[in-house]
């Protein structure tokens, strides 16, 4: 190879050949390499500068791209006032809670209807959790009024009662052949009395006589009072659509510890409410409403009156306030009121001025 090579450079001829070769190659790759840059159209110092500079990126992931959607939670429970004299009975399946157990039923059953509350004739558009209305105060028996001294006394004469004399005494003969008698009919009414007395068949004593005082139209003996629900007075939510299931008027509800504690805690308030309108000198606006949130504790105290919303006057707005403050603590919860609850709850009460 090495004489080969000396050869071709001796020579001249081959020597241009080979020289010439060279140099065509040589231009090509020079080209090969510049034609890109050389020629596109933009500037060269923008390329240059964008491939210099490194690219920087950005990427966020939402929080909740790849958990699963919480699970919906069930229904809150909603506390309702039972039936006093509703028979203690619990339900099957129901997110009502009460202090006593009961069954959804009305006296007057409505066939094909399947709601969770019975029919009641009320107000639209309030918020009401009741079924019967009461006193929670046993109400007292009226004494009969005293007759007047100074007056005097009426008596009334019993009507006569009809008497009839009895028919006679019983005859007989007695003969060879057999024994035979003949016996009058008793009449209605008989008695042993010589004549008969025409009169009322079931009239009482003649010999009697009712010494109470006659009745005095202008002023009539005072009405019996009849209560059969010691519980507080009602306002009832209008609901014309009930239930087949017949009884005393209740809702579907389960007893809770939680439940009992409302239930003391609204008598409580109903009760200091109504004292307070007695004492008062006015009334609240027959109509208004007062609707009162506060926080309570498990010590049973109102830690915060968080809202106020009100139609009333001012007097009924601190008196609804005051009903449920000046009744306060209420008492410590359970532990499995606080297992559930936990350490406070909110309540809000609405009062309905009549």
């Amino acid at each position: 190879m090495r004489k080969a090579l000396v050869r071709l450079w001796t020579d001249p001829d081959s020597r241009s050949i080979l020289i010439g070769l060279v140099a065509v190659l040589l231009v090509h790759l020079f080209l090969f390499a510049t034609a890109p840059y050389v020629l596109r159209s933009d500037a060269v110092h923008a390329t240059l500068a964008r491939h210099s500079v490194p690219r920087t990126f950005s990427i966020e992931i939402a929080p909740d791209a790849f958990t699963k959607p919480p699970i919906k939670a069930p229904p809150p429970n909603k506390f309702v006032e039972a039936n006093p004299n509703a028979p203690d009975n619990a339900p099957d399946k129901t997110n009502n809670f009460s202090s006593r157990n009961s069954q959804l039923a009305q006296e007057k059953p409505q066939a094909d209807q399947h709601n969770d509350t019975p029919k009641l004739d009320g107000k639209k558009d309030i918020q009401s959790n009741q079924v019967v209305s009461g006193m929670l105060s046993k109400p007292q028996e009226n004494s009969p009024p005293v007759p007047d001294a100074s007056k005097p006394v009426k008596a009334q004469t019993a009507a006569k009662q009809m008497q009839n004399p009895l028919s006679g005494f019983e005859k007989s003969v007695t003969g060879d052949d057999g024994f035979g008698s003949n016996v009058g009919k008793v009449p209605d009414q008989a008695k042993p009395v010589p004549n008969k007395v025409d009169g009322v068949a079931n009239a009482q004593n003649p010999d009697s006589q009712n010494m109470e005082p006659a009745i005095d139209p202008k002023h009539p003996r005072a009405r019996a009072m009849i209560n059969n629900y010691q519980t507080r007075p009602a306002v009832f939510k209008d609901n014309q659509f009930g239930t087949s299931n017949i009884g005393p008027v209740a809702y579907d509800a389960k007893w809770s510890n939680y439940g009992a504690y409302l239930h003391k805690m609204i008598e409580a308030i109903q009760i200091q409410w109504e004292r307070i309108l007695q004492e008062s000198a006015t009334a609240p606006p027959p109509g208004s409403t007062v609707t009162v949130s506060f926080i309570l504790d498990s010590k049973g105290k109102i830690s915060s009156i968080t809202d106020i919303q009100t139609t009333s006057s001012e007097q009924g707005k601190r008196s609804s306030v005051s009903a449920i403050t000046d009744t306060a603590p209420y008492g410590d919860w359970t532990d499995d009121m606080i297992a559930i609850l936990g350490n406070e709850q909110s309540l809000t009460f609405v009062f309905y001025y009549e």
